[in-house]
């Protein structure tokens, strides 16, 4: 199988537009991504637009290169066998605060190359190149749910997908405070990072987005394909006082489907009000007698303003953010706490970035933490993933304790976590990538 130090070099570069420096190795690691997650061969243009959006977002390209040829007729070592792409954007980590985050995304390794400790390589790399920078969390959202536990990744979100029945059964209690209006979906070129903000201020768990999100609400890209979307509608809302404070972007799913279904492509809502009004608005369009939402929250408060709950089809939730603690004093300092108290953690940590015994406390919702020596008698004993997924307080401890992931020291330090954890609303995140 060969040396895997020798027989493969990782290399991290910046995206490069056509015409410049480093183009042909940033186009071949964007179709080594495509290849990695069975998308079609991108078009040159979708690649060059892939990277004008890599450029603004200041993503950063990791790929694992053969150090030798390659076999007669295979892709050649300017291809790389491995890809990892970082950005980094905000975390909310509650009550408003927000945490600049080291986001992991475009993970693949290709077949034959895989069990050769690649994505090992390229993911210590960069977890450690991230806590030297003085980052303390790090995120990912995964395609599998097996693999990034071993790096210290912890599910910290979840989501859920709904199928809402908008026949005559559909009918909210709430009095519209706001107006809702058809727009054309190019506004949301402008408006939608806009909006986006004040609900990513508003939102624990709320990742801030990149470039290819008011590209692809307005319609002006599709997750595949060369060309936008000409399907994609657009509805704003308006409220009392005239400005604009929530959108949904939506499509029809065509005549073929039945029930006719119209699929939110995203909703984003600043207020109460505008949340519900903008449903009210889907329920009321013409022959659609079902909406269908991919990335709805868990706590959704939809099917409580109904007054039948059961309009609303909802999926088994699923894990959607993963956070990585990269150094745990300076993630607990930065969030608020809902509960003061005092917490002694000792966290395992597999890649050793940063174990130890950490005495958590919280005077008037502020923490001070400091590391002690070993020996002391801990009050909570976890790996770094379940401090990761406790982190936004959507993981309750009590569970993770009966799950085995959590060891209780002290009778009670679990649900006390609990209470000290807990933000001031249910934790969602919005973004994808």
């Amino acid at each position: 199988m060969g040396d895997p130090g020798v027989d493969y070099e990782i290399r991290r570069f910046e995206p490069a537009t056509k015409g410049s420096p480093g183009y042909a190795a940033a186009a071949a690691w964007m179709q080594a991504v495509a290849f990695g997650f069975h998308d079609e061969r991108r078009t040159d243009a979708r690649v060059d637009r892939g990277l004008e959006m890599h450029l603004v977002d200041r993503r950063i390209l990791t790929g694992a290169y053969r150090t030798g040829p390659a076999p007669a007729h295979a892709l050649g070592p300017d291809v790389p066998v491995a890809t990892f792409g970082t950005m980094d954007k905000t975390l909310n980590v509650g009550f408003g605060r927000l945490l600049e985050t080291r986001l992991v995304t475009a993970v693949t390794v290709r077949t034959p190359h895989r069990r050769r400790g690649l994505l090992r390589r390229m993911m210590i790399g960069e977890l450690a190149l991230a806590q030297e920078q003085g980052l303390a969390m790090a995120a990912l959202t995964a395609s599998e749910a097996s693999i990034y536990g071993r790096f210290g990744f912890g599910a910290a979100t979840s989501e859920q997908s709904i199928k809402v029945d908008t026949s005559a059964r559909f009918a909210l209690d709430h009095a519209p405070m706001g107006t809702v209006e058809v727009a054309d979906p190019k506004v949301l070129l402008e408006l939608a990072p806009q909006i986006f903000e004040r609900v990513h201020r508003l939102t624990p768990g709320s990742i801030g987005r990149h470039e290819f999100y008011r590209q692809f609400v307005s319609g002006s890209v599709r997750r595949e394909g060369e060309d936008g979307d000409p399907k994609v509608r657009a509805a704003l809302h308006y409220g009392p006082d005239g400005g604009v404070d929530g959108y949904v972007s939506y499509r029809f799913c065509g005549w073929d489907k039945e029930p006719y279904t119209m699929e939110i492509v995203d909703l984003v809502a600043a207020t109460r009000d505008a949340y519900l009004e903008l449903w009210q608005y889907l329920a009321a369009i013409d022959l659609v007698e079902r909406i269908t939402w991919e990335e709805a929250p868990v706590d959704d408060p939809l099917p409580w303003a109904l007054a039948d709950s059961r309009c609303v089809d909802a999926s088994t939730p699923r894990d959607m953010l993963w956070l990585r603690i990269l150094d745990v004093g300076k993630a607990l300092e930065a969030r608020k706490f809902s509960a003061d108290g005092r917490l002694l953690l000792k966290v395992a940590d597999p890649l050793g970035l940063d174990d130890g015994t950490f005495e958590l406390n919280v005077q008037g919702g502020e923490a001070t933490v400091e590391r002690v020596s070993p020996g002391h008698e801990a009050d909570l004993e976890l790996d770094i993933s379940a401090l990761s997924s406790v982190y936004l307080g959507a993981v309750h401890p009590v569970t993770l304790t009966a799950a085995g992931r959590i060891r209780e020291g002290a009778p009670g330090a679990a649900a006390r976590a609990a209470a000290m954890f807990a933000v001031e609303r249910p934790a969602h995140c919005l973004t994808h990538f």
